[in-house]
């Protein structure tokens, strides 16, 4: 099982298009156990970094009650968290995908999301390598997808792009939103002389 586990994670690393091909047929406890040895990884450094950066209860993270270490907290949301983001983040770009032509089935698309995570899921807790490695999933992605899926570099690509820039665009929205809202209704104070 390590040895299977260390081999993909080289191969989605070094030789993708190779490894998208021979995980056709991977078993789903085969790519649930690859998911989750990488969210273990990616929970056990990220608790190391917010204890290496001094967090030490939930009352250190922003005013948050509570007795828990947040370490043990970072450690738990990003196992929880990442397997429900990777369902949903899998289902969402699935819907794109299937829109575009793929219909090998939301397996396919199941794997080729969870083994284009690799680079994300281990050196994402890095600060400015974790986006660069967040940038390589996302090749990763429409890589697997166009192996997988068997559809053209182009739909692939156009697939990745619709289910990320969509979710972009909502939080950028919202984020202007709330920046904007405030200072719409603050009242200006008039003199009374």
């Amino acid at each position: 099982m390590i040895g299977t586990f260390v081999e993909n994670l080289k191969g989605f690393l070094l030789d993708p298009v190779e490894t998208f091909r021979q995980s056709r047929t991977d078993t789903p406890a085969a790519v649930f156990g690859y998911l989750g040895a990488l969210l273990l990884i990616n929970a056990v450094l990220s608790a190391l970094v917010a204890f290496a950066a001094g967090f030490g209860s939930t009352r250190d993270l922003a005013g948050m009650p509570g007795g828990i270490s947040a370490p043990v907290g970072v450690f738990f949301l990003v196992l929880v968290g990442g397997f429900i983001l990777t369902l949903t983040g899998a289902a969402w770009i699935h819907l794109w995908t299937y829109l575009l032509g793929g219909r090998k089935g939301i397996m396919q698309t199941l794997i080729a999301f969870i083994y284009a995570g690799t680079p994300g899921q281990i050196l994402g807790w890095i600060p400015l390598i974790g986006f660069i490695a967040t940038l390589w999933s996302l090749v990763l992605i429409v890589i697997g997808i166009r192996e997988l899926q068997e559809l053209s570099t182009g739909k692939a690509i156009l697939a990745v792009a619709i289910a990320v820039i969509i979710p972009l665009a909502v939080i950028i929205l919202a984020a202007a939103y709330f920046m904007i809202a405030p200072s719409a209704v603050t009242t200006v104070p008039v003199s009374q002389g």
